[in-house]
């Protein structure tokens, strides 16, 4: 007996489980320098360390037929002593087909992989925000999402909150 073709794929197959990425693009931006220019002048004269610090969140929109918006929010907060240099923040969007996988594959995929496709696209974003508003440049250290997705994961069975994680330099 033959298999039956429908749309391209032979019986059993048409249940695989499918990820597509089918687009990539910037939801939101903002950058603020908001004690500038003297935080220039400062800077070089009193040769205080900026201090730099990262917050991450993340989440995901059910757009109905298997698609999925998934947007990772990152916001980097330079100060030098108690005074803000720049804020710069980034709102990096995908559009991802997904289907097909059991529930846990599925937040797997949606708490890790998307945001890991992401965070690339969005550290240029925020580097190129900041070397444009007149400051040394800036390149954020790769983030383990698979991690940070299974400390979420172990916070939530054990009755824990899922706040987003802030991250120091």
């Amino acid at each position: 007996m033959a298999d039956v073709t429908t749309n391209g794929q032979a019986n059993g197959q048409a249940n695989q489980p499918q990820l597509a990425l089918q687009k990539i693009y910037v939801k939101d931006v903002s950058f603020e320098a908001p004690n500038a220019p003297q935080m220039f002048q400062e800077i070089s004269e009193t040769g205080d360390q900026p201090q730099v610090q990262l917050n991450l969140g993340q989440r995901a929109t059910d757009l109905g037929n298997d698609l999925y918006e998934v947007v990772l929010s990152l916001t980097l907060t330079c100060t030098v002593g108690e005074r803000t240099a720049y804020l710069a923040e980034v709102h990096q969007a995908g559009l991802f087909g997904i289907a097909g996988f059991s529930p846990e594959d599925h937040a797997g995929i949606v708490g890790s992989y998307c945001p890991n496709l992401l965070f690339p696209y969005a550290r240029q974003v925020i580097s190129s925000l900041v070397l444009e508003g007149g400051f040394p440049p800036f390149l954020l250290q790769p983030i383990n999402f698979d991690a940070l997705y299974a400390e979420q994961m172990r916070r939530s069975a054990m009755g824990g909150g899922e706040a987003a994680p802030a991250l120091n330099s």
